[in-house]
């Protein structure tokens, strides 16, 4: 899976004409290895990035102006990528331009500039980058995987006027139960201290398929969302009864009940909640209130609803020791609709970090054996908050219009470009030198044989 998704996403963002690629699957009796964060989107926008620099150089054309020019525009949507991959509509160009302003890039070079007439060497590396989220079955269910590509919210409206989420994506860190909270307490019309939600129980979530591709949101949102929406719906028509009142008169705000057009408080839920569970002798015999609501959602439009974005890197390379410091990270994504900045914020930034570490640090050791040397946590180097630069993160919004929430995936997008980027601009700093690497990790010491003095 991992060196199909390669083939799928090299040369992607870019339009061109011709593409060629050729996969060799090679057996080693080495440590077993899975897919990473981003299945083959690192490879890929690795090899992508370092051409459209090796381009830019052969033509003596700024970096930033060559992707410019020729990523897909962002009114030539939705078109097919090189590959056959479908894009629903993404904003390169949108990104690429908020990056420059983000960075104040033309400023940036004229320091580079600068500091090269002094002997330093600093380097400034761009990445364009797709992300795959929002799987359909027309991914794992054409293969015949039994990986269930849609996910289910129950939304319950208990006695005390709060609301119950039961969700089959599960928690694992990255805020979903958060955002579930959002979404739920917008669509039905409380507070969310009023929520709770209830993830990774099986034994009481609906049936669905879990946290996996960067489907939290976009999946798994859109479920919480449409029960949220029906639960809000049968709520009102309990409180239409109660009120003698029209249902399309009424609203749900902050917990109450309300009159849509005065804005004037009619009872609040907790009083609904006691009629529906506690009293229902006081409504129509004929009517039954339903106060649990489930419902499934799978993206059926693509196969996949694509994230996109840019990162840059602005790197200091010493040419005696190989060292490279990390001054600065600058990410600019767009994933949809965002939910939860703070949230999305961090999931770049803490996936950035990990793609910093592939690309500087982490690597599997082994003697001539085939021994892992380095199979522990004091000799397997990962990154470390002192060693990581800041990390500015903005956003364009491109709602996906195959949902109602319109959310796209984010979690994987930062170990797609980070590696990209920094290895353009550790490039970049080493080209005065007549210098290139392009082999993970960037150690000092592959720095200093390709700089001939090692």
């Amino acid at each position: 899976i991992e060196g199909n998704q390669v083939l799928n996403l090299v040369g992607v963002p870019y339009k061109h004409q011709h593409y060629r690629a050729k996969l060799d699957v090679v057996f080693q009796n080495k440590t077993p290895t899975c897919q990473y964060r981003g299945v083959g989107h690192p490879v890929a926008c690795a090899i992508t990035e370092g051409l459209v620099d090796m381009a830019a150089r052969a033509i003596n054309m700024d970096p930033m102006e060559i992707r410019l020019r020729n990523v897909i525009p962002d009114d030539a949507y939705p078109c097919s990528g090189i590959s056959g991959i479908k894009f629903e509509g993404l904003s390169h160009q949108a990104c690429l331009a908020k990056l420059e302003e983000l960075m104040d890039y033309k400023a940036l070079r004229l320091e580079q500039a600068a500091l090269r007439e002094k002997g330093i060497h600093r380097g400034i590396g761009i990445a364009a980058l797709i992300e795959l989220t929002n799987p359909s079955a027309a991914f794992y269910g054409v293969g015949g995987a039994r990986i269930a590509s849609q996910d289910g919210a129950t939304a319950r409206f208990d006695p005390n006027g709060g609301i119950t989420v039961l969700v089959s994506v599960g928690e694992q860190g990255q805020g979903t139960e958060a955002i579930y909270t959002q979404i739920a307490a917008d669509a039905v019309g409380v507070d969310m201290a009023q929520v709770r939600v209830v993830t990774g129980d099986t034994d009481v979530t609906p049936y669905g398929g879990g946290t996996w591709a960067s489907r939290g949101a976009g999946i798994g949102g859109e479920a919480v969302l449409l029960a949220g929406e029906a639960l809000r719906a049968n709520i009102l028509s309990v409180a239409a009864i109660i009120l003698q009142r029209d249902v399309q008169e009424l609203e749900i705000h902050r917990g109450d009940v309300i009159d849509i057009a005065s804005r004037e408080v009619l009872t609040p839920l907790t009083e609904i909640g006691r009629i529906a569970y506690f009293r229902s002798d006081l409504l129509p015999k004929e009517f039954t209130p339903e106060l649990s609501v489930t419902r499934h959602y799978a993206q059926r439009d693509f196969p996949f609803i694509f994230t996109n974005g840019v990162q840059a890197s602005y790197v200091e390379v010493d040419p005696d020791t190989g060292f490279v410091k990390l001054l600065k990270h600058w990410a600019v994504e767009d994933c949809g609709r965002v939910i939860n900045p703070r949230l999305v914020d961090e999931q770049i930034r803490g996936a950035i970090v990990q793609g910093i570490g592939g690309a500087m640090l982490e690597e599997c050791l082994y003697d001539s054996q085939g021994l892992m040397l380095n199979a522990n946590m004091a000799d397997y180097l990962v990154p470390m908050c002192a060693e990581m630069p800041d990390i500015e993160v903005a956003h364009i919004e491109t709602p996906t219009k195959s949902s109602k929430l319109g959310a796209k995936g984010a979690g994987e997008a930062g170990t797609a470009g980070a590696p990209a980027a920094v290895m353009n601009a550790i490039n970049d700093a080493l080209h005065p030198l007549n210098a290139q690497v392009m082999s993970q990790p960037f150690t000092p010491e592959k720095i200093l044989k390709a700089l001939g003095r090692v």
